[in-house]
């Protein structure tokens, strides 16, 4: 691996690539503080905000798996367009409801709300395994790790300013001018992908139907423990430290600190996570990953803890850094783990069921918090899913020894073997790739 930290990034498609991948998540935070807020305004309950992830949930987990085959089988690069133009949709749609509040009743602007927020779970479901399918074929596989943490670090810094700049534009500009906003950052996250020429798709078996191609993809997933228990400890450790869903309630009637503090929240996580982020590209982890992943984990469920039990800005502040830089960690080694034990042909359909658990823990993740937040209450609830997290990394740390054991160092020939002769996948034709 090439140990100049900036190798990635002399290469001008993945360069656009950064580019459309740090406005295109501007675009979501913008939207999940914003939206966030504005429910909560509408109803003052924190229910609401949970459906606000499992409207985004359903359809993304329903359509994954699709997504993938079709990640695997069509091209990447126009798949991609195709979503980003539907997220820029339902970007103006929520600007039109916002622009015709007047004239419409509370309940009617949940619906739409909810309904629009359905669609962009659609194109999320789309984006995700597409966007993981399409990263390496924009770096040579000796660049891959160091072109992992850039993405990692572009949508870390988008992360800090989109979710800032949501709470900002909303605090002083209103619901519409933060609507707004992500309008125009999607529409420019559409030029740059425009920009990025198509890459092939790699050979596959054409007579093959889209069930047998996406059971493929489920039998790789769950036949390799390092990936399964990789992905389902990232399920259940967010899914129960989903504080994240609450921050408008922490903001507006605990730390009393309105939308723009909202903001300032939920960005302190990308502020940790950006650190860590520019520390991994320059020092890339080799040895002990499988341990530092599931170390990384439970000290996220700490300061999930701490989190819930503050009554002061600041040090909930200073904990959400602290959760960040965790965060940051297991993301990248889950992230370059995925990448490095899957062939080229499988990345698809193997980053649908990932984006399936990924979903799963903070959509759903989303709703579970602001359940339990109405049964227990919004500081017990939090306190609770920190000590679940604390919970899961015990149970995987016991029954995952491969992944405990796991580290990068001869990890790039694992999924290269498997391109060669694959035990679940094998009916590989020789006909060239194509770029359908």
């Amino acid at each position: 691996m090439p140990t100049d930290a900036y190798s990635a990034l002399r290469i001008p498609d993945y360069r656009r690539f950064l580019a459309m991948r740090l406005m295109t998540t501007l675009t979501v935070q913008v939207m999940s503080v914003s939206v966030g807020y504005y429910v909560y305004e509408l109803t003052n309950d924190p229910l609401m905000l949970g459906f606000i992830g499992l409207a985004e949930a359903l359809p993304a987990i329903g359509i994954s798996l699709w997504a993938g085959h079709l990640a695997d089988k069509y091209n990447r690069r126009n798949l991609l367009v195709g979503c980003i133009s539907v997220l820029l949709i339902c970007s103006m749609a929520l600007l039109a409801v916002a622009l015709g509040q007047a004239q419409l009743s509370t309940p009617t602007l949940l619906v739409f709300i909810y309904g629009i927020m359905f669609c962009t779970g659609i194109a999320r479901g789309f984006f995700s395994p597409t966007n993981f399918a399409f990263l390496p074929q924009l770096v040579d596989r000796d660049r891959l790790q160091n072109a992992i943490t850039w993405n990692s670090s572009t949508w870390e810094v988008a992360s800090i300013t989109g979710l800032g700049m949501g709470g900002l534009i909303y605090g002083f500009g209103g619901v519409a001018a933060a609507f707004g906003t992500m309008s125009v950052l999607c529409a420019g996250a559409l030029v740059f992908m425009l920009q990025i020429s198509s890459r092939p798709v790699p050979a596959f078996d054409r007579t093959e139907t889209a069930l047998t191609r996406i059971k493929a993809g489920l039998d790789f997933v769950f036949s390799k423990q390092i990936i399964i228990a990789t992905i389902a400890m990232d399920l259940f450790a967010v899914f129960f430290g989903g504080a994240v869903a609450l921050m408008p309630v922490f903001a507006k009637d605990i730390l009393k600190v309105g939308p723009e503090g909202a903001g300032m929240l939920r960005a302190a996580m990308a502020v940790g996570a950006i650190a860590m982020a520019i520390f991994l590209a320059h020092r890339p982890l080799g040895k002990g990953a499988g341990k530092i992943m599931m170390a990384s984990v439970a000290g996220f469920g700490l300061c999930i803890i701490a989190f819930g039990l503050s009554t002061n800005f600041y040090l909930s502040f200073a904990v959400m850094v602290l959760a960040g830089v965790f965060d940051e960690v297991s993301v990248f080694i889950r992230s370059a783990l995925v990448q490095f034990q899957t062939p080229e042909h499988m990345k698809g359909r193997v980053s649908s069921v990932s984006t399936i658990f990924i979903t799963s823990s903070n959509e759903l993740g989303a709703f579970e918090s602001g359940l339990a937040a109405r049964a227990m209450g919004t500081v017990p609830s939090v306190v609770f899913g920190g000590l679940m997290t604390l919970a899961v990394v015990g149970i995987t740390w016991w029954r995952a020894p491969k992944l405990r054991e796991y580290d990068f160092q001869g990890a790039k020939g694992s999924a290269a073997d498997f391109d060669e002769k694959s035990p679940l996948d094998g009916h590989l034709t020789k006909e060239k790739p194509t770029s359908d």
